[in-house]
């Protein structure tokens, strides 16, 4: 709650030292990390009760969420076979008219509980109007007495609970927390920079509880309130307007906080680095791009213009390359490669699968075998050299003779290259493909294999603003927006799974016309619980009968590398006409021929996903077609479905993913824990971490400045 640089702070104080928590109240509070007496007042509630005037029953309307207070005036178990327990009933009465209430599988403490004449408050979506029902409503018990205030006649919070703790238990001790120790919440420093003779934002002071909220300015038009203003605000709003307020201005402390160590840890790195000088002569370059045999876009011009500064600057280079499926992103790493190349330092190319990593080795290899340089691949099923050991053994001889690669080699591989026997020589450069897929601790861990190489990290899956300012804050930023010329329109259709017979005669009828076909499945095999997901396994027969007398091939993760590879190489080469897979092909794998792609349980793919997996194809000249089979009727698999039919953007698709799935699906298990906010919203709060960016980068500076 306290500024970071205050650690020592009352509200470290355990949550045990508040009047009405002993041991036990205290585990079940630990369900919740509820430890301190912060933890418990950074408790965000998770709704609002208005209970300044109560709905009355006999206005309820047929599902619509309201909370109505009412005396029980019947209750009782009903069974509907002799000695089994079934359902527990109890019928409130508010005076206007009743309102029955109803708990299948009743439990025996519900008895003692919902006692007729005692008063509850009721919060439900009524089930039916005739009678008035709601089945499982959330209720609370009106007690007479001094803390009534706390829980009637106001804007209610109602916290996240667990088993045992009731909503108005955790109620009081919020606010007995507020009376204890709100007047020792402090406003972080951030907030009283003094900047060209004033403060930015306004200083924050402590105002009294019955004056309004003290506030200051972020922008002209926006307003917010003091830190400790906001903590009572969050759960004892005076309006609900109240309550965004207050979620926004602790959610600028989350977002200041968590980009002053992102640059913090920026600014210490290039304090301690020293750059390599990797901006190359071009004597490789012109060469490279006179045999490429396409030209480079204007934007893939300009981004190789921002990486040949890094690479020529006095700190190591720590970029962030996004683009679109398609978009040259390839290109561009074989541009950057050669001016580390040209300057005589090797590169490494890391890849997260064998099929993109050996897909690489082969389009590299192609491109510098003309210009002289040496490509090497190390993957955990394929070497094309070994490192010599420094070890010996007792006679005094090597280990093993091993070939040793020239001093300025490219290094394509995959968590191989992560080996600690094995070692890059004199490593200037580190491309890691498909960042999304790797954990930032891997990342670190093949950059710490040089002497602060440079870094750029490439992403085909556009990364919202809001998670490029969080997750990759310390990474400058490029972005190639222009597609190349000269490819063919993708168009996308969602179709029920009774149009499939449809579908196999379109795809078989572009096959005959010398066109091949991808058809992906979500899994490997079918589990018992999983009996309505379609399986590789189980469709491949199925697909072959489909697309007779052509060819058909099968890949999968369980498939050995050496099959895989087979695999590839058949479908690159048009003797497999139709490639039956899993989402194993979403990254890297470039056939220009394959003009249609039928993704089948498009609903179990994220959009991000889909849009990777529609990449495979149009990346040659002919027109492509994305066939998602779906017959989930919910608004919101329908909803993301309809975005791929709508657009090819994929920074629109991945802003779109964000709102409907939420940051901690699109980052998946590699980025967890990187980002735990209570108040900030990685979804809509795009101006608040810009604004926190800018704060933070204040607060350094005057720390900087105090210090000299």
């Amino acid at each position: 709650m306290s500024a970071p640089e205050n650690p020592i702070s009352p509200l470290a104080a355990p949550i045990t030292s508040l009047w009405g928590v002993g041991e036990e109240r205290a585990r079940l509070l630990a369900r919740l990390d509820i430890f301190t007496v912060e933890d418990l007042l950074l408790h965000k509630p998770r709704r609002y009760e208005d209970r300044r005037k109560f709905l009355p029953i006999r206005d309820l309307k047929l599902k619509e969420a309201a909370t109505v207070r009412g005396k029980i005036v019947a209750a009782g178990v009903k069974r509907f076979r002799k000695g089994v327990r079934a359902m527990f009933e109890c019928v409130f009465d508010d005076g206007t008219a009743l309102l029955h209430c109803r708990w299948w599988q009743a439990q025996p403490w519900m008895e003692d509980w919902f006692t007729v004449g005692r008063e509850f408050l009721v919060f439900g979506k009524p089930d039916s109007l005739r009678p008035r029902n709601i089945d499982h409503p959330e209720t609370e018990l009106v007690e007479p007495g001094d803390d009534e205030f706390i829980h009637v006649n106001r804007i209610a919070p109602v916290h996240p609970l667990t088993d045992g703790l009731t909503a108005r238990v955790m109620r009081a001790l919020v606010w007995r927390a507020l009376e204890k120790y709100e007047t020792q919440i402090e406003d972080p420093t951030w907030s009283k920079l003094p900047v060209a003779g004033c403060r930015l934002p306004v200083e924050i002071g402590q105002a009294p509880r019955a004056e309004k909220p003290s506030t200051f300015n972020l922008q002209p038009s926006t307003l917010l309130p003091a830190r400790a203003n906001a903590v009572r605000m969050i759960h004892f709003p005076e309006e609900l307007t109240d309550v965004e307020i207050a979620r926004q201005r602790l959610a600028l402390d989350e977002f200041v906080a968590l980009q002053t160590r992102i640059q913090s840890r920026r600014r210490k790195f290039e304090a301690s680095a020293k750059a390599l000088p990797c901006s190359g002569d071009n004597r490789l370059m012109k060469p490279f791009l006179a045999a490429l045999g396409f030209k480079l876009t204007a934007a893939q011009t300009h981004v190789l213009r921002e990486i040949r500064g890094d690479l020529g600057g006095a700190h190591p280079m720590r970029r962030l390359l996004q683009g679109d499926v398609g978009s040259g992103k390839t290109a561009v790493a074989a541009c950057s490669a050669l001016m580390a190349l040209e300057s005589g330092f090797s590169v490494a190319l890391m890849a997260p699968t064998e099929i993109l990593a050996e897909q690489h080795y082969r389009n590299f290899t192609k491109w510098f075998d003309p210009l002289g340089v040496k490509v090497e691949l190390q993957t955990g099923s394929k070497k094309t050299f070994a490192v010599q050991s420094s070890t010996s053994n007792p006679e005094g001889s090597p280990k093993a003779a091993s070939r040793l690669p020239p001093p300025a080699s490219l290094f394509i591989g995959t968590h191989a290259l992560f080996t600690a026997g094995f070692d890059l020589p004199k490593l200037g450069l580190v491309i890691i493909d498909e960042q999304h897929k790797f954990g930032v601790s891997q990342r670190e861990t093949l950059v710490r294999k040089g002497h602060y190489p440079h870094l750029l990290v490439m992403t085909a899956t556009p990364i919202p603003r809001t998670l490029g300012l969080t997750l990759y804050g310390d990474l400058d930023v490029s972005v190639i927006d222009e597609m190349p010329g000269g490819r063919g329109a993708i168009k996308t259709f969602v179709r029920a799974t009774d149009k499939l017979p449809k579908v196999f005669d379109f795809i078989r009828e572009k096959i005959a016309a010398g066109r091949q076909a991808y058809i992906v499945y979500p899994r490997v095999d079918v589990a018992d619980t999983d009996k309505d997901i379609k399986a590789v396994t189980k469709e491949f027969a199925s697909v072959q009968k489909a697309l007779s007398p052509f060819k058909v091939g099968l890949l999968h993760g369980r498939i050995k590398p050496a099959g895989k590879e087979a695999i590839m190489a058949e479908f690159c080469a048009n003797q497999i006409q139709a490639l039956v897979a899993t989402s194993l092909i979403e990254v890297g794998v470039d056939v220009p021929n394959a003009t249609v792609m039928l993704i089948e349980n498009a609903e179990y793919f994220g959009l991000a996903q889909l849009h990777q997996l529609r990449g495979r194809i149009g990346r040659g000249a002919h027109e492509s077609f994305c066939i998602l089979i779906s017959d989930k009727q919910n608004e919101e698999a329908q909803s993301r479905l309809e975005i791929l039919e709508q657009t090819g953007d994929g920074f629109k698709i991945a802003e779109a993913d964000l709102k409907l799935r939420g940051p901690g699906e699109m980052l998946g298990q590699q980025q967890s824990g990187a980002m735990k906010l209570r108040f900030g919203n990685l979804v809509e709060d795009l101006n608040l971490i810009r604004q926190a960016r800018d704060l933070a980068k204040l607060h350094l500076d005057f720390r900087r400045t105090k210090v000299s």
